[in-house]
């Protein structure tokens, strides 16, 4: 359940103002057609997010406990810098409208969310939790969380939201996970 929990927060809060939640707005914005544009992103995250669940799963059965718990660490260190990264939009990733609301947003999201900061973390938590689809369902469940309300709401609640704020708290638990995989803290209570 940890890792369902884990996975879930770190990826809803990773996910404000990331470049997948801008397109999420840009695709409400242009087709207007909010239940297309929820399911392609479900699909796409499942697609992206099992794969990336699987090779981080795979990537533990390569490395030894040690090396990987300095590999995580770091990773998750990492990925607290990465957070506090502003993303930008490519405008190209929302110009697929001849696949249709639904294959436009399939397409775009599978694309925008190779090698994004939330499939890395979706590697590494797999890696972590040694549980592909407790993993794979919470990163999914906070994509949907962070970006269901950006197709519903738009423009009422992007000016609101505080991204810099929301990106630090992501920030400060991927800085957290990474001190207490450097430090062991996984092994000693069994996890």
């Amino acid at each position: 359940m940890e890792a369902f929990l884990v996975s879930t927060g770190i990826v809803a809060l990773a996910e404000i103002g990331d470049k997948t939640q801008l397109l999420a707005f840009i695709l409400a914005a242009k087709f207007r057609k909010p239940l297309p544009i929820v399911l392609g992103i479900l699909i796409a995250t499942l697609i992206n997010h099992s794969f990336a669940g699987v090779l981080g799963s795979w990537i533990t059965t390569q490395i030894g406990p040690e090396t990987m718990r300095w590999v995580l660490g770091v990773s998750f260190i990492a990925m607290a810098l990465w957070t506090l990264i502003p993303d930008k939009f490519d405008e190209k990733d929302a110009k697929l409208a001849r696949f249709g609301v639904f294959g436009t947003t399939l397409i775009a999201f599978f694309i925008a969310e190779m090698g994004d900061k939330t499939q890395v973390a979706t590697v590494a938590l797999a890696a972590q939790y040694h549980s592909v689809i407790q993993v794979v369902a919470g990163t999914t469940l906070g994509m949907m969380i962070a970006n269901v309300p950006a197709v519903l709401l738009g423009d009422r609640i992007a000016e609101r939201m505080p991204v810099r704020a929301v990106h630090s708290i992501a920030a400060a638990i991927f800085a957290l996970l990474g001190v207490a995989t450097l430090l062991g803290v996984g092994e000693r209570f069994g996890f």
